[in-house]
C-alpha cells in the first residue's frame, strides 16, 4: 500500500499521482492529513482503492471513474459529483448535492446527507443510511436514490425516470413526483442495492417507492401551475 501525506506533499501532488495510476492493477493508496481540503482525489480513472483518513471539503471524488474511494470521515458539498463509475463510500455525513449529476457507480453515505442529494443524477445509485435534506433528486433523470431514514421537503421535484426508495417519513413530494406501488421486482432490486452498500439489517419491505407521474414531459395548460 502506498501512503501519501497531503500536509507534507500537497494536494496537487496527490491528484497528479492518482491521474498517473495505471487503469488496471493500480493497487491501494492511503491518504492522510487531508485536513478538510477541497477537491481531494478528483478525476480518478483507475481501479485503485483509495482510502482517505479524515474529513474533506468540496467535491471529493468528483468525476470518479472505476476507483473505490473510501472516506473515513465526513464530506463537504458535491461528493462524487459527475461520477462515471466505481464506488465512493463516506463513513460520516455529506453536505449539499452529494452525487450531483452522477452518471454511474455507487455512492454510499453512512451518515446523513444534506439538501439536493442526487440532484440531476443521470444513472448512479446512491444509498444513504441516515436522512436526506430538501429538494433531493431534483430533476433526477436516471439511477436510484435509497434513503434508510427520512426525506426532506420537495423530494423528487421535476423528476424524470430515476427511482426513489424511502424507509422513513417524507416531508413533502415535489412537482410531478408521486408514490408508486412496490412490486415484487422492486423488493429484489432494493435488496441487492442494500447488500452492495453493506446494509444487511434493513428490511426492503419497510420502504416506499416514488417516481415520476410523467405529467411534465410535455407542456399541458392543465398543469401550468406545476411548471
Amino acid at each position: 500500500m502506498m501512503i501519501y501525506d497531503v500536509a507534507a506533499s500537497g494536494l496537487r501532488g496527490l491528484n497528479a499521482l492518482i491521474r498517473d495510476f495505471p487503469p488496471t492493477n493500480a493497487g491501494e493508496l492511503l491518504v492522510k492529513n487531508v485536513r478538510g481540503n477541497h477537491a481531494v482525489a478528483v478525476g480518478a480513472d483507475t481501479d485503485a482503492t483509495i482510502t482517505i483518513n479524515g474529513s474533506v471539503g468540496y467535491y471529493c471524488a468528483g468525476m470518479n471513474k472505476k476507483a473505490h474511494i473510501y472516506v473515513k470521515g465526513s464530506v463537504g458539498p458535491g461528493v462524487a459529483e459527475n461520477m462515471m463509475s466505481g464506488r465512493v463510500e463516506v463513513d460520516g455525513d455529506a453536505s449539499q448535492y452529494a452525487g450531483a449529476t452522477a452518471r454511474g457507480g455507487l455512492l454510499i453515505i453512512r451518515g446523513n446527507a444534506s439538501s439536493r442529494c442526487g440532484i440531476s443524477m443521470k444513472g448512479a445509485d446512491i444509498v444513504v443510511r441516515g436522512n436526506i435534506g430538501h429538494m433531493s433528486a431534483f430533476m433526477a433523470q436516471a439511477g436510484t436514490l435509497v434513503v434508510c431514514g427520512n426525506a426532506g421537503e420537495a423530494l423528487g421535484d421535476s423528476i424524470y425516470e430515476a427511482k426513489i426508495f424511502v424507509r422513513g417519513m417524507v416531508a413533502s413530494l415535489g412537482a410531478d413526483c408521486v408514490e408508486k406501488e412496490m412490486e415484487k421486482k422492486h423488493f429484489g432490486y432494493l435488496l441487492g442495492l442494500l447488500k452492495s452498500a453493506g446494509i444487511d439489517d434493513v428490511d426492503p419491505a419497510e420502504f416506499r417507492r416514488y417516481g415520476s407521474a410523467r405529467k411534465l414531459y410535455h407542456f399541458d395548460i392543465e398543469n401550468v401551475d406545476a411548471y
